[in-house]
């Protein structure tokens, strides 16, 4: 086994991490900041400002309003547009100085902060080409915590992106148990090479579990993504279960205590419907753990 925090394959360089004001901002930065320490990389935090908070939403005055009142309230509006806008410029700043202080203070040496108006979708595709890694909160500051609603941002962003994607849960804690949910698809194939080549996965307990009937192509599929892991390191269990795949990888992430799950976004298997279909927003918008998911 390789040593926690040894460091062996091709470490991540540059950690985009997405952080908007609410409950998740502090885990998304101590998720981050896990990352970043086990794998020597800097973060760049990024604070998106969307177009309401950039400017105020365009006035409708088509009604019965004299045109000297008219013109007397779209100025007033506009100024009061302006102070608004100025009024979301600094709490994003205060928002990143504060999260920057935080990874700072975690240790994490290299951090930069920006601020960017407009859409987090084309954000993730303007900064994710010089990042290895995006770390998002599974909601943000409008979501429904009441109905567990997930948003339609993170949908998007995971559609959109071509990065692996860490959705932190509502708390950071300590990383020992990963669950991998292991389909044998592209990725999830894919995510075997990234976790037998990263820092990131040394010294942790990995299991991995295929949900579905026990034939023996799948324990062929499931022993060669073993040995993999086990070849770079990685202590390694393996098992197969017959059921809904929400609902055995939920339960043994209970029963295991398991600190973080990895799937893949995409599969042949019942899980392909991850993100764009009620799988995986069922395992998300139930899941405690974060989430760990590649294109």
């Amino acid at each position: 086994m390789v040593r926690d925090g040894a460091t062996k394959g091709t470490p991540m360089t540059r950690i985009l991490a997405f952080i908007d004001g609410s409950a998740y901002s502090a885990s998304v930065c101590d998720h981050a900041a896990w990352v970043a320490t086990r794998e020597g990389a800097g973060v760049d935090l990024v604070h998106v400002l969307g177009r309401r908070d950039a400017a105020g939403e365009p006035a409708n005055l088509s009604g019965n309003i004299g045109l000297g009142a008219r013109t007397a309230l779209l100025e007033e509006l506009a100024d009061l547009d302006a102070r608004n806008a100025q009024v979301a410029q600094k709490r994003g700043r205060v928002i990143l100085e504060e999260a920057k202080a935080r990874l700072t203070e975690i240790g994490v040496a290299d951090v930069t902060a920006k601020l960017r108006n407009g859409d987090i979708v084309e954000a993730v595709q303007d900064f994710e080409d010089g990042a290895d890694l995006i770390v998002i909160g599974k909601r943000g500051e409008a979501a429904d915590f009441a109905t567990l609603h997930l948003g339609s941002n993170l949908e998007r962003v995971v559609r959109a992106s071509k990065r692996p994607m860490l959705v932190a849960a509502r708390a950071y804690r300590p990383v020992e148990r990963v669950l991998v949910a292991f389909d044998a698809g592209k990725s999830a194939l894919k995510a075997i090479d990234h976790m037998a080549a990263s820092p990131l996965f040394a010294g942790l307990a990995v299991t991995l579990l295929t949900v579905g009937a026990e034939t023996a192509e799948a324990r062929k599929r499931l022993a060669e993504a073993e040995n993999k892991l086990a070849a770079a390191g990685l202590a390694v269990t393996t098992d197969i279960v017959e059921g809904e795949p929400e609902t055995v990888i939920a339960d043994r992430i209970a029963a295991d205590g398991i600190d973080l799950l990895v799937m893949g976004a995409y599969g042949h298997s019942r899980i392909r419907s991850l993100i764009i279909g009620s799988t995986t927003s069922a395992m998300i918008r139930s899941c405690t753990v974060p989430v760990m998911l590649f294109r």
